[in-house]
């Protein structure tokens, strides 16, 4: 378990332009098959370990892309993936019990299981809470737990109006007549849409298209309705990060400080990021995990 002290890091590097071009694959688990983007250390690079990521509501492995090969830089063989039903990676369109969060949290001690077990496992907001309830299910395929913008509980109040306000329209329109509702009203992020990504309008049109209904009304509600467990993890043996930007209106900073004492977790925060540091702030993002990671090494 990670020791007590909280160590709060703000990192100010500068992030990189170049957007590397990473071609998706398919993983095999015992529970189906995952979209994944992977990424493994060049040749003559001490492979120190592998990191599974977990992407966010309305989000896809492609949020990680920035993130993906300075991590192999350092040693780390990292593999981003779509969750069941979203976007790459297949589940029912109109069956919600699919994605019961024990249901998502079975798939990632599979996904763990695949790329090669004990993992690294980096969860981004949702993907936090999904990776949360995997590690109380069975820690063992696990190293660590990051959260990136993923608070103790439900989201905030304004966060929930917006999941709500999506969800409501889930429900009486199709993926493409819902997606075109959210461009006409304005920015996708601002009026209830999906966050923003990687790769512009057309990737999150593709993204938005290929994710089941199911998945966002399933996840959606879980997320307005998650009970605060950080008691239950702090009693699990593995080392916590708990990383943010410096701001954050879906769990409010504070909160995520006071989370991370009561896990005894590494805290970090990337400066002048906001709810998706690996997107705003990438190369910091990515020297925080693998220096968080490397002193798991030391030990």
């Amino acid at each position: 378990m990670c020791a007590p002290a909280t160590l709060t890091r703000v990192i100010t590097t500068s992030s990189p332009a170049r957007l590397p071009e990473l071609l998706p694959r398919r993983l095999p688990t015992e529970r189906g098959e995952f979209a994944v983007l992977d990424v493994s250390p060049a040749a003559g690079v001490p492979v120190r370990g592998t990191v599974l990521l977990l992407p966010g509501y309305t989000g896809s492995k492609e949020d990680f892309t920035l993130v993906l090969e300075p991590l192999a830089a350092r040693g780390y063989r990292a593999v981003a993936v779509d969750g069941r039903g979203q976007h790459g990676s297949d589940g029912p369109a109109d069956d919600e019990s699919a994605y019961a969060q024990d249901e998502l949290a079975k798939d990632v001690g599979a996904q763990a299981r695949a790329v090669g077990a004990p993992v690294h496992l980096v969860g981004h907001s949702m993907g936090g809470q999904i990776a949360r309830a995997a590690v109380l299910l069975d820690h063992s395929p696990f190293r660590s737990l990051t959260l990136v913008s993923s608070g103790a509980a439900r989201i905030s109040v304004s966060q929930e109006q917006r999941v709500t306000l999506l969800r409501d329209a889930l429900a009486v329109m199709s993926m493409e007549e819902c997606w075109e509702a959210i461009l006409a009203m304005g920015p996708p992020e601002e009026v209830g849409g999906p966050a923003r990504g990687i790769g512009g309008p057309e990737l999150l049109r593709k993204r938005w298209l290929s994710t089941k209904s199911a998945q966002l009304l399933a996840t959606g509600r879980q997320l307005c309705v998650e009970p605060d467990r950080v008691a239950e993890l702090a009693a699990v043996p593995l080392p916590f990060h708990v990383l943010s930007g410096s701001h954050d209106d879906t769990w409010p900073v504070p909160g995520l400080d006071a989370m991370a004492l009561r896990l005894g977790a590494r805290r970090t925060v990337v400066d002048g990021a906001g709810h998706t540091p690996m997107t705003d702030r990438p190369a910091p993002t990515a020297q925080s995990l693998a220096d968080f990671f490397d002193t798991l090494a030391v030990r």
